[in-house]
C-alpha cells in the first residue's frame, strides 16, 4: 500500500504517468545546469524501484557516493510528501527496494557501450530478471552522439530496456518551433518522451514536450525538492 501510495505522490507519475515511462526506446528530461534534471530523473527511477523492478543507473557526472546520496534525498521526499509515515516503516521500505538499483560512474573517457552490453548479459547469464530502465546522466549532447545513441538504441532492442538521458539545454540558445531545445532538436526522431523543466517565479515547472496525447501538459513543482508544488 505504501509502494503505491509513493508512486501516485511522485511527479513523474504526474507528468508521465508510470506505465508510460518505460512504455517507449528513449526519453529525456532537459534544462538548465541546476534546475533539476538529475533529480527528475532519480523519480522517474524511484517509480520502478517501487513497482519491484530493477533500474540501472548510468553517470558520467557523480560518483557512487553522490549518486546513492541522490536517491536517498528522493525517497525522503516522497515520504514526506505524504505526510506522516513510521520512520521504521519508511526505512525497512527502502532497504528492500534501493537493492534493485545499481549504480555505475562512468567519466568522458570510460564510458562504453559495450560494457552496459556485458552487464547486461551477466543478468541473462545468471538468469535474473533485467532492469526494466536504464537512467544515463551526464552525456554531453552538445557533442555528436550518433553513434552512442544507435548503439544504446540496439541495446534497447536486443534487451528490452527503455532509457532514459539528461540533456543540458542553454540559455542563450533559442527553442525551435516546437518548444525544444536545439539538443533534443539534433536527435528528435530518436525520442518518444521528453520533459524540460523550467524556472517559472519561484517554481519547476515539467513541460511535457513528447509523450503522445500528454504533449504540452504542464506540472508545477517545488524546486527544492521536485515534489509537486501546491496550487
Amino acid at each position: 500500500m505504501l509502494k503505491n501510495d509513493l508512486i501516485l505522490k511522485s511527479p513523474a507519475e504526474k507528468a508521465i504517468g508510470t506505465k508510460n515511462i518505460t512504455g517507449g526506446q528513449f526519453g529525456a528530461v532537459l534544462s538548465r545546469a541546476g534546475v533539476g534534471k538529475t533529480g527528475f530523473l532519480v523519480q522517474i527511477a524511484l517509480t520502478r524501484l517501487l513497482s519491484d523492478e530493477k533500474v540501472l543507473h548510468i553517470s558520467l557526472s557523480d560518483t557512487m557516493e553522490k549518486i546513492n546520496i541522490r536517491y536517498n534525498e528522493g525517497y525522503a521526499s516522497l515520504i514526506d510528501s505524504i505526510g506522516y509515515v513510521d520512520a521504521q516503516v519508511a526505512e525497512r521500505l527502502w532497504d528492500e527496494i534501493r537493492h534493485h538499483k545499481t549504480g555505475i560512474a562512468y567519466n568522458d573517457s570510460t564510458f562504453n557501450v559495450n560494457k552496459i552490453r556485458d552487464y547486461l548479459n551477466s543478468f541473462k547469464g545468471a538468469d535474473l530478471p533485467l532492469p526494466t530502465l536504464m537512467v544515463i546522466d551526464g552525456l554531453n549532447f552538445d557533442t555528436d552522439l550518433s553513434e552512442v545513441l544507435a548503439d544504446l538504441k540496439q541495446l534497447n532492442r536486443d534487451f528490452g530496456i527503455c532509457i532514459w538521458f539528461s540533456m543540458q539545454s542553454h540559455r542563450e540558445e533559442p527553442l525551435n518551433q516546437n518548444g525544444y531545445p536545439v539538443q533534443l532538436e539534433n536527435y528528435d526522431e530518436l525520442f518518444d518522451k521528453a520533459v524540460f523543466l523550467v524556472t517559472v517565479e519561484n517554481k519547476t515547472q515539467a513541460i511535457v514536450l513528447k509523450d503522445g496525447d500528454r504533449a504540452d501538459q504542464k506540472l508545477l513543482l517545488d524546486p527544492a525538492t521536485l515534489m509537486p508544488a501546491e496550487e
